[in-house]
């Protein structure tokens, strides 16, 4: 048995989404993998309501609160209470979650090393129907008062770990579990598991560095311990080049997952590290364009680009090589059930080889009508594109609860990325424009924004008015 301590936690909240919702209880349980060594439980005044819902769940209401220390008032205990003990919890992203964004709140960054007993209860007894806390309750018939409430709870998720740790290979289960899946094998001789637990559980760029301090390898995550810990997780051809070279890590926190990948594109660009193959072009000689033929029918071709075409061509996207223009125009065409003549695949007159196939509706034979097959070569040529025909600022998260982060599209182009105030109100896009540093654009900027904008829905966007 080794002299690890484990905090076994509980909370109870107010709803489910940490950035929104406050903690209502609490309840440690310090334990040494033997036996509890001490307790601590509270209720907790979260400031805000408690939903009605909620309160039939766990008994908790808004009377019972209404005297209780507000958080920062235990924040002391919470932190002391823990200091070098391993953060254990039955779902411990859940509450590791919701006690990290109460912290952040008060300007403090927590940081502890996680075990979570579902995962832990899966690989030690695997076949149960249910690993929820409920049912693991009945399956070891664990006696339990007061379900929903922290203290019962986190006694419950005791004597869970107790079984898990007194079963077969039930401590080694927990100290991979505990170690991120690290083989310590493969770690860089000057990189150790403290290293990589003392990274930020958060959204940014992360580097790593050789003996000489330049850049082999850039890399970014929304979680930078979780990633940089997954390239020693497996033994590969990449992670055996970052075994041999990597010899310190840094990192950039964004807060932003737009700004991260923007970040990590500029900086392979610009320090054009070793290790990465993948964003290192940095010229785009070949494009899609679009026309339409004397039909009417919205066409695409695939061509080098040179200053002639820039100005006399509509151009839809621009890429590194001609087999990733023709990839991508041809993945369009798919999706988007386009003609491949029209496309630029075939030659020729009469129906496209697609046609027989039945992939193809019919337009190279005029058998559909230009308007309807132009909605959709329409809707193709948005997927393809990487050109901005607006100027537009984006608000995203920033690395604080207190900070906006801020990206500018002028002129169609990507000029780079700032923070503001989180209370940036009233400030006018010369105000969000001035905050901004410069970054380049270029045609895979362009597709990260154009990709990160269709699939995040929360981006506030501001118009910026020609002249402004």
């Amino acid at each position: 048995m080794t002299d690890k301590r484990y905090a076994i936690i509980d909370i109870e909240t107010t709803g489910g989404r940490a950035a929104r919702d406050k903690i209502t209880e609490i309840a440690i349980v310090l334990h040494d993998g033997r036996q509890i060594l001490d307790t601590f439980e509270t209720l907790l005044n979260p400031e805000t309501p408690i939903p009605y819902h909620i309160t039939e769940l766990t008994g908790i209401s808004n009377e019972m609160v209404a005297d209780a220390p507000k958080f920062y008032e235990v924040a002391k205990k919470i932190v002391e209470m823990t200091e070098g003990a391993i953060f254990v919890a039955h779902n411990v992203r859940f509450d590791y979650t919701f006690i990290r964004e109460e912290f952040a709140r008060l300007g403090y960054t927590y940081t502890r090393k996680q075990l979570c007993t579902v995962r832990l209860a899966r690989k030690v007894f695997p076949g149960l129907p249910s690993y929820s806390l409920g049912n693991l309750i009945r399956h070891f018939d664990i006696k339990v008062k007061d379900r929903h409430r922290a203290m019962a709870d986190t006694l419950a998720t005791v004597q869970l770990f107790e079984k898990i740790m007194a079963a077969e290979n039930g401590e080694e289960r927990t100290t991979d579990l505990i170690n991120l899946g690290i083989r310590e094998a493969l770690l860089p001789p000057n990189i150790t598991l403290e290293t990589l637990h003392a990274l930020p559980e958060a959204c940014g760029v992360y580097y790593f560095h050789d003996m000489f301090g330049d850049v082999v390898y850039v890399g970014k995550s929304i979680n930078i311990k979780k990633r940089v810990a997954q390239h020693f997780s497996k033994k590969t051809e990449k992670g055996g080049r970052m075994q041999k070279y990597v010899h310190e890590i840094s990192w950039e926190i964004t807060g932003s997952e737009l700004v991260a990948l923007l970040l990590e594109s500029y900086e392979i660009k610009r320090l054009r590290p070793i290790i990465n193959r993948a964003q290192r072009v940095q010229h785009f000689p070949y494009m899609v364009y679009q026309y339409k033929n004397e039909a009417g029918y919205l066409c695409f071709e695939v061509e080098k680009t040179t200053k002639k075409s820039r100005l006399e061509k509509d151009i839809v996207a621009e890429f590194p090589k001609i087999r990733s223009a023709r990839g991508r125009l041809e993945m369009a065409k798919n999706t988007y059930q386009l003609c491949a003549r029209f496309c630029g695949f075939e030659k020729g007159t009469g129906p496209c080889f697609d046609y027989h196939l039945k992939r193809c509706a019919g337009a190279c034979v005029e058998a559909e009508s230009p308007e309807i097959y132009n909605e959709r070569a329409r809707q193709a040529a948005d997927w393809l594109s990487t050109v901005f025909e607006d100027s537009f600022i984006l608000i995203d998260k920033g690395r604080t609860n207190s900070e906006k982060s801020v990206i500018l599209v002028e002129n169609g182009v990507y000029r780079g990325f700032g923070y503001v105030s989180a209370e940036f109100g009233q400030a006018g896009p010369d105000d969000l424009r001035n905050a901004v540093k410069t970054y380049p654009g270029n045609p895979e900027t362009q597709r990260i924004i154009r990709k990160y904008m269709a699939e995040k829905k929360h981006l506030q966007i501001i118009p910026i008015e020609e002249g402004m």
